[in-house]
């Protein structure tokens, strides 16, 4: 078992993805858009969480340009430190999705991951300035624009693509809409906009669901925006959410 890890190790050697800065200061978090369903004479509470719009000022950190991939989580694994995802045959990734975001790995797995990375999970926070590329209002990572098949992977039944197969943002970031949904640190509370404190916020202390940012390849359009807030427990394995790490 030590030899075929060792061997796994070096076969999915790769160097760490490529980190971007993100600069200290503040921005608009939140939604400063409107959707179909704010008409509504009746509009559930979840569908109103991500407002009111509030201004959150944060340090400057580094987040990975793209996320994590299946050849990335392979040396994870080859190391002894998480199961392969269920989906993997013979332990290991398929070869012609090498560089698609890996899936299927719980929160305590993508957080886990990025520790042994030196690195963590981004905080919401962090996850949504991130995504606006230095644009306070931006609707979505490449800016107001709406979505269509040459900026993003998603209504699709075919599962995610390569990681960076769309432009990057202004902070160099790819597929911060679409592709898969990302784990983030924080704890989910509906409410949670309400009291979130000014500076460097982390999310609840407490919570039965881990946040989840940016839509997927199987998401419509409405689920792609910088601001639109999702959630699943910390040991859901889905084919749609994956993680990128910061520091």
């Amino acid at each position: 078992m030590r030899a075929r890890r060792a061997a796994l190790l070096l076969a999915f050697t790769l160097s760490p993805a490529a980190a971007q800065q993100v600069p200290a200061g503040p921005f608009d978090m939140g939604r400063l858009h409107s959707n179909p369903d704010d008409g509504l004479v009746w509009v559930p509470h979840i569908l109103r969480d991500d407002r009111p719009v509030h201004t959150v000022t944060l340090d400057a950190f580094e987040i990975n340009a793209h996320e994590v991939t299946n050849r990335e989580f392979a040396k994870f694994v080859a190391a002894g430190e998480a199961r392969p995802p269920y989906h993997w045959a013979a332990d290991q990734p398929p070869k012609d999705k090498l560089d698609d975001p890996v899936a299927n790995v719980t929160w305590h797995e993508a957080d886990s991951y990025c520790r042994w990375a030196g690195k963590r999970l981004p905080t919401e926070a962090e996850w949504e300035k991130a995504c606006r590329g230095g644009s306070s209002c931006a609707k979505y990572p490449w800016g107001e624009a709406e979505a269509d098949e040459t900026r993003a992977h998603y209504d699709s039944v075919r599962g995610p693509k390569p990681v960076c197969s769309y432009e990057k943002n202004p902070y160099g970031l790819c597929d911060m809409a679409g592709n898969v949904w990302e784990w983030t640190a924080d704890w989910y509370d509906r409410n949670y906009y309400e009291s979130s404190p000014a500076e460097n916020p982390k999310g609840p202390e407490t919570g039965h669901y881990r946040m989840i940012r940016g839509g997927s390849w199987s998401d419509v359009p409405k689920f792609l925006t910088c601001a639109i807030r999702s959630y699943a427990r910390p040991a859901e394995r889905s084919p749609n959410i994956g993680f990128r790490c910061t520091k």
